[in-house]
């Protein structure tokens, strides 16, 4: 077995923006796993909020020997790395058997998810524009997380007044801000507010009035976040990045489910390899946030499908 890991650069369609910055260009590492003249790849997106960098992820992978899923655990930690060696492992199985993922992973046959498509951070007037342009979409994620929040909201309200809308803060907000913001999100039909306050500092979510779902995103990676998440949050965002790959991201929307939080499957800004393996996630999720490669410029071959329908599930070509 080799294993072979290169960056890769995505160009965007247009700037993308949230409350920590802004950027014009998706850095992915793509790892390709060859065992017997046949390949597996995977994809990750190294996330510098959680100290990761497209060289000291390249590295850990790099450093490999001797993997296999049943192992991957013990040797690399939960983040980017370990996911694009699980899922470049799964597609190796999957090549090498003859069958899909989902039937190695004994899950039912996939179907077109509706995901929702983020409207990145900007002055109203331009946000309430881009809610223009996709006010066809049935579901927008508005990128929020700073002190003038409202009038971004209203706006983009007043762009797409009939989609449906959720926000994310990227832990932008305190406790105070959002008691304050919360009534006025339930008058704009806001479904639900994705991480409002910083990862371990949101234990004021246990202590105030919820009127609309509140979903953990920074707050969730594995199954190990679970115990600090009881009484603070209702939904978990479940993201392959931050579980360490597709076999984590399983046993965890398991375990949530089980402990009655709601499901919501997100991504980082990659490509189609990256949303591949999450399409089989987001299964029954309540909300899908599979919107990566709507905001590229470019995408991979053989690229995921998008249509009224949702994001369909990959071709075998690309993965799985």
């Amino acid at each position: 077995m080799r294993i072979h890991v290169r960056s890769e650069t995505f160009r965007l369609a247009e700037a993308f923006t949230i409350s920590r910055g802004s950027r014009t260009e998706a850095r992915v590492l793509t790892v390709e796993i060859e065992a017997e003249g046949v390949i597996g790849r995977g994809e990750c997106v190294p996330y510098a909020r959680y100290g990761e960098t497209i060289e000291s992820v390249g590295a850990q992978v790099e450093g490999l020997t001797g993997v296999d899923r049943s192992n991957l655990a013990d040797l690399l930690p939960p983040g980017a790395a370990r996911n694009a060696v699980d899922c470049a492992l799964w597609d190796l199985e999957a090549r090498q058997s003859g069958r899909r993922v989902w039937e190695l992973a004994g899950l039912d046959p996939p179907q077109p998810q509706v995901t929702a498509y983020t409207i990145s951070l900007g002055e109203p007037e331009a946000m309430r524009a881009a809610a223009a342009r996709n006010a066809h979409r049935p579901l927008l994620k508005i990128k929020l997380g700073t002190p003038e929040d409202m009038p971004r909201l209203e706006a983009v309200r007043q762009g797409a007044p009939a989609a449906r809308i959720i926000v994310d803060a990227n832990e932008g907000w305190s406790g105070e801000v959002y008691a304050d913001l919360a009534p006025y999100l339930v008058r704009l039909g806001v479904e639900l507010v994705e991480q409002p306050l910083p990862a371990g500092e949101d234990e004021a979510l246990a202590e105030i009035e919820r009127p609309l779902p509140v979903c953990a995103d920074e707050s969730c990676h594995d199954r190990a976040s679970l115990p600090a998440l009881r009484g603070r949050y209702d939904m978990v965002n479940i993201k392959l990045d931050k579980a360490g790959g597709l076999t984590e991201a399983l046993a965890l929307r398991e375990a949530a489910r089980a402990e009655g939080y709601g499901i919501m499957v997100g991504c980082m800004v990659g490509s189609s390899l990256a949303m591949a393996p999450a399409v089989l996630l987001a299964q029954g999720a309540t909300v899908t946030d599979l919107d990566g490669p709507l905001l590229l410029a470019e995408d991979r071959n053989h690229p995921l499908r998008y249509d009224a329908a949702g994001v369909h599930p990959a071709d075998a070509a690309l993965w799985g």
